[in-house]
């Protein structure tokens, strides 16, 4: 396996921008497309030493993930991209890629569609926007991210014991089970601080984020709204708070 930055970077994605994963081999295979940056289909085109690019897995829709799909397509054509608008991924499907055999595993959250990718034989994870290290993940409300189910599937893959997670963004992480319960404390913490702030009379997703998030950079804002609002959402669906015309206040209880 080699891994492929896909040359565009920025304050999300890195300084090297998102991780692509390519499989040379019997099925050369690429873990996500990139953006269509030509530096990035260059130094594909270069490690496949003059194989063509026979398929590509994609972890998850969002753009930094998807948007070189067409470019891959018109460099390659007739390559196969899987987990991607009509050709969806099955949950425990196995898929041969280079001269391996990886199992996708569905885990949404961050995104509805988001698929991790298990290399049975050397036990590692590719898991897209699921993790990373340096910062949390960002569960964007507006855009289908759901806490619940990203709850469910970091407890997913901490119970496969994986040796490595290999992210979308950032280094390896080589200790997939404490950043995983750091995680799952974090978001503990997050929550009980976003219920206290609604029981203290902040109504509203913009004062929930004035109250509990200090020396925000602008850039950041409404990733913090769209995360709180998914706490929000969380808690009530568990009937711990109510919303009333875009207000928030916690839920009678009997």
């Amino acid at each position: 396996m080699l891994r492929i930055p896909a040359a565009n970077p920025s304050p999300w994605t890195g300084p090297t921008g998102n991780n692509t994963y390519l499989f040379p081999g019997a099925v050369p295979t690429l873990i996500d497309a990139g953006v269509g940056a030509q530096a990035h289909l260059e130094a594909i085109a270069e490690s496949l030493g003059g194989s063509a690019l026979a398929q590509v897995l994609i972890t998850h829709s969002h753009p930094d993930h998807v948007g070189g799909v067409p470019h891959l397509r018109a460099r390659w054509p007739g390559v196969l991209v899987r987990n991607f608008a009509d050709d969806r991924c099955r949950d425990g499907e196995a898929i041969d890629a280079g001269e391996t055999r990886l199992i996708a595993l569905y885990t949404p959250g961050h995104a509805p569609d988001h698929f991790c990718f298990l290399d049975e034989n050397r036990r590692d994870v590719y898991c897209g926007d699921l993790a990373r290290l340096g910062g949390t993940i960002v569960i964007p409300a507006s855009k289908g991210g759901n806490l619940a189910e990203y709850l469910a599937s970091l407890r997913r893959i901490r119970d496969l014991a994986p040796a490595r997670l290999l992210p979308g963004h950032g280094t390896v992480i080589d200790d997939p089970a404490a950043l995983i319960d750091e995680y799952l404390r974090h978001r503990a913490e997050r929550e009980a601080q976003v219920l206290e702030a609604v029981a203290s009379g902040s109504g509203t997703v913009e004062d929930i984020v004035d109250r509990i998030y200090t020396g925000l950079h602008p850039d950041v804002v409404r990733a913090a709204a769209d995360s709180v609002r998914a706490h929000l959402i969380k808690l009530r669906d568990e009937g711990a708070v109510i919303e009333s015309e875009s207000r928030w206040r916690v839920a009678r209880r009997p």
